[in-house]
């Protein structure tokens, strides 16, 4: 089923819309989770979760992107959900090690009341992203967007591990440089 008719079902209030949208995206929102979460159960709770946000936000949103709309929300849940779990206890898994990667380049004084800020640090780093060549963005959006590490990206590109982690390292600076250039660290 087409995006598009499937999110006529969510104005309509049809619960086929959970169905249709687990049919064709149930997959993608179980990978992205279980990159961040490791657990099945969790996991398919942060699926389930996904669809009653979509639910509850669709209406009066209309995602331009279905697919990237129900990835975001998944990532967000999980995110949450990671942080939960592992607040009394901070382990292993690709989260941590990404996140800290990042760090660097991002700086720790952004707060959640900063929300003017933090989506103009958004819309600077979505510029630094479309300027650069397609591989080098893949490859960046599946280590800190999908979490996904760094072996699993050497497969999908048929990369080394030593190729990746310097493409990643590289790409870290020319972001901590534009991000610099444009005052956010």
């Amino acid at each position: 089923m087409e995006d598009n008719a499937i999110l006529d079902l969510y104005f309509s209030r049809s619960e086929q819309a959970i169905v249709e949208t687990d049919r064709k995206y149930g997959g993608f929102c179980y990978s992205i989770a279980y990159q961040i979460l490791f657990n099945r159960e969790d996991s398919e709770e942060s699926v389930s979760d996904t669809y009653l946000s979509a639910w509850n936000a669709i209406p009066p949103t209309r995602p331009g992107i279905f697919s990237s709309f129900l990835g975001k929300i998944t990532r967000n849940l999980s995110l949450d959900r990671w942080r939960r779990r592992s607040a009394a206890k901070r382990g292993g898994g690709e989260v941590p090690l990404a996140l800290e990667e990042l760090e660097q380049c991002v700086g720790d004084g952004e707060t959640p009341e900063q929300a003017y800020q933090r989506k103009e640090l958004e819309v600077s780093i979505n510029r630094f992203l479309d300027r650069l060549p397609a591989t080098e963005r893949n490859v960046f959006l599946c280590r800190y967007w999908y979490l996904d590490s760094v072996g699993e990206i050497a497969d999908i590109f048929g990369f080394t591990t030593a190729k990746v982690n310097s493409m990643l390292h590289r790409t870290r600076e020319k972001l901590r440089r534009h991000l610099e250039k444009e005052g956010y660290c």
